[in-house]
């Protein structure tokens, strides 16, 4: 087996446990993992063939199909860079993302994708796509500006290192242009290490992957962690998250954990509220990332599906995972913290590089071997990124007694009041545990007497006729004064980016240009 390679650890998987489920398509079929890696390497011959040469970065935009997971997998099998990019990008977002990433290949379903193709026409990018027209026939790569392959090429003397660059993804810029950020095969294999440590995955676990992946969580926690125990995970048919669909797949493929965003978490708990299941699987654990899950969100998750909820806290510059909480057998897991650092050194540090005592705030800041080398092309963004030895987070936090960590925000997104720091986590806590909140987001706005005040939009419970007087009374009871909003939009869906985290500054500026209107508007999530 190829050394600290993701390659070569999934290789290994296939020979220790070829027969066992690895994907299934719901409702259609299953391939295992030495298939899969059949698969993998016919694709990855057919891509040699068609030209791609190690180093080069080849954009990928599919749905959560299996010419996805084959794909993206024949691409880094070849020593070359993938580049998942969101199907509902723009021409002009693809245009950034396939320009930012200097990607050689556009890689996409049978089906296409016009916005994603008329970028790469632009900037004059051949364009294949991947089909599985059946189980057992090889992937299927079509494309008018590139030669069809006639003969199987040898993969024998590509060798994957763990320096290879494998993935290449951007931060979702919530408060700055997105930083593209290279991943290799050890930041990966290391990361699917740690998660598969963590939450103790083995050959007989399996998932229904829930997110998209073109994003970090979908991809490295659902998919590749998966893969890397010999475990399984499920594809839904549409090929997307269906809350109509989720449980019966489940149920269907004995699933024994999921992962997501709050904000799925919540949309599965008002179905089971509102359209309860028949039955349920026993499973092992819940976990949640990508974003703060409130504590009452997490307590009645468990209620309801009698699983320990654990709470992650991860970063696509560490290849996702950072710290989280413990199955139940190996310690507590508390609600409201995001648990114990897995596999890799965590600080917290002061402005000017000190090491912070347990229970004082500071910046989280990480090192190991799951942490991206610095983000590309962008030296600014880097100096101060990596200073005194580690990587920094930019968000604040501190260490319990216990020796977990207790998030307390973005360092950009605290909100200061006269002087006061507020954390908007807290008080999205606080609002959440009102029985008619079912959402809510806490966000800063400029003010003349003390700076910046505390705003939040709320979505009330289906049924419910919350009003604002109501909700600051609630604020009034719960919190210190200078934290209780000044203004409460009330709203049914706030702006999400496509992976369901709420985006503050993107709230911010929806819901100030409402304020001289009386309407307050609606927004896809």
């Amino acid at each position: 087996m190829a050394s600290s390679t993701l390659t070569g650890l999934l290789k290994h998987v296939a020979d220790e446990f070829p027969s066992r489920r690895a994907i299934s398509v719901s409702g259609q079929f299953d391939i295992t993992h030495a298939r899969l890696q059949e698969l993998v390497d016919q694709a990855a011959s057919q891509l040699v063939a068609s030209g791609v040469k190690p180093g080069e970065v080849v954009a990928l935009t599919f749905p959560n199909t299996i010419e996805c997971v084959i794909m993206f997998l024949a691409v880094i099998r070849i020593r070359a860079t993938a580049a998942p990019l969101n199907a509902a990008y723009t021409a002009d977002e693809f245009e950034f993302y396939l320009s930012d990433s200097e990607s050689k290949l556009l890689l996409t379903s049978q089906e296409g994708n016009k916005p994603a193709q008329a970028a790469a026409t632009k900037l004059n990018l051949p364009h294949i796509t991947a089909s599985l027209p059946h189980p057992n026939s090889p992937v299927t790569l079509s494309s008018s500006t590139h030669p069809e392959s006639t003969h199987d090429n040898s993969l024998s003397d590509i060798l994957n290192d763990p320096s290879d660059t494998s993935l290449f993804l951007h931060t979702s810029g919530t408060t700055s242009r997105p930083k593209g950020v290279p991943l290799t095969q050890l930041n990966l294999y290391s990361s699917v290490q740690n998660i598969k440590s963590v939450y103790k995955l083995t050959e007989s676990d399996s998932t229904v992957i829930v997110l998209p992946l073109f994003h970090v969580h979908g991809l490295v926690a659902g998919l590749l962690g998966s893969l890397a125990a010999g475990a399984s995970v499920t594809l839904p048919s549409a090929g997307r998250f269906s809350a109509s669909t989720f449980w019966s797949d489940m149920n269907k493929y004995n699933a024994t954990w999921y992962t997501s965003v709050p904000t799925i978490h919540q949309i599965i708990l008002d179905r089971h509220l509102n359209n309860p299941e028949p039955v349920y699987p026993k499973l092992r654990f819940i976990r949640s990332c990508s974003a703060s899950l409130a504590p009452v969100i997490l307590n009645r998750l468990e209620e309801a599906f009698g699983a320990p909820v654990l709470e992650a806290y991860a970063m696509t510059e560490a290849t996702h995972l950072m710290t989280s909480n413990p199955l139940p057998e190996d310690g507590p897991h508390k609600a409201g913290s995001v648990g114990k650092p897995v596999g890799q050194e965590m600080v917290i540090l002061d402005e000017n590089g000190v090491e912070q005592e347990v229970g004082k705030s500071g910046e989280v800041c990480l090192r190991g071997p799951n942490v991206t080398k610095g983000y590309k092309g962008n030296p600014e963004a880097n100096k101060a990124a990596f200073q005194f030895g580690w990587f920094h987070t930019g968000d604040l936090g501190f260490f319990d007694s216990d020796g977990y960590l207790q998030l307390v925000g973005r360092i950009k997104e605290l909100i200061n009041r006269g002087g006061e720091k507020i954390s908007p986590i807290e008080v999205d806590a606080v609002l959440l545990s009102h029985p008619d909140i079912a959402q809510a987001v806490c966000f800063g706005v400029p003010d003349e007497k003390y700076g910046e005040e505390i705003n939040c939009a709320i979505i009330p419970r289906e049924g419910s006729n919350v009003d604002e007087a109501e909700v600051l009374r609630f604020c009034k009871k719960n919190l210190t004064a200078f934290k209780v909003p000044k203004k409460v939009f009330i709203t049914d869906s706030v702006p999400k980016t496509a992976t369901g985290k709420i985006q503050r500054r993107f709230v911010a500026e929806h819901f100030l240009a409402q304020i001289s209107t009386a309407k307050v508007p609606k927004f896809g999530a």
